[in-house]
């Protein structure tokens, strides 16, 4: 499954990051998306009912790649990859996170931030990095100046991307960009607005692709 992951990436380009209060809220978001092209789908391990939510999409969305984020923890992995989960994101760098993830052959994408952050973790054996919160260094611009030194490293940079920059990073050198309230805004979500997510995720896909 490691093996396979950059290519998925490489394909898709696009992670939809939903956290959601309760499992029938983060089906929805899931399947608006899913409805309107995004293939990848990575459900917050802090999500209401969320193995449930993972276990119950990866059944009704064979066509996507499920997979969970915002680990913390050795028991929350293990509780995430028990309920189908593909990949992994976690917001920071963990070696024992990593390394049990590699044991399970599931990929591993730790958040990192720093170059010395970014090498750290792919020294650790990663496939990805998370660049994260890319917009605190300066968005796009950041990604383009790491390629020089670290432009054999696949990251996907979270935190700032927006429909409209979203192909800026990939441009920049990103292999594949990571987006959640971009794609479920406050008032969709309040409203049950999903035919505008549908929308929104139709957008992204066109734009990258």
């Amino acid at each position: 499954m490691i093996d396979g992951w950059v290519s998925k990436l490489q394909k898709y380009r696009a992670i939809a990051v939903i956290r959601a209060s309760h499992l029938e809220l983060g089906w929805h978001m899931a399947t608006a998306v899913a409805a309107g092209g995004v293939k990848l789908i990575e459900i917050t391990w802090n999500s209401g009912d969320a193995g449930n939510l993972i276990n119950k999409l990866r059944s009704e969305l064979p066509d996507c790649i499920i997979g969970t984020g915002t680990i913390l923890n050795l028991r929350d992995l293990n509780n995430a990859i028990s309920a189908g989960a593909e990949y992994v994101f976690t917001p920071h760098v963990d070696p024992e996170l990593i390394t049990a993830s590699i044991k399970k052959n599931i990929p591993m994408n730790p958040g990192a931030l720093t170059p010395t952050e970014i090498i750290s973790a792919w020294n650790l054996g990663v496939p990805c990095i998370k660049v994260f919160p890319v917009q605190s260094l300066g968005g796009a611009n950041y990604i383009k100046s790491l390629q020089g030194p670290l432009g054999h490293i696949p990251l996907i940079p979270t935190g700032g991307v927006t429909l409209e920059n979203a192909n800026n990073f990939l441009q920049a050198g990103a292999i594949a960009v990571g987006l959640s309230s971009e794609l479920f805004p406050k008032p969709f979500i309040e409203t049950g607005n999903w035919d505008a997510i549908v929308q929104n995720a139709q957008t992204l896909v066109q734009m990258i692709g």
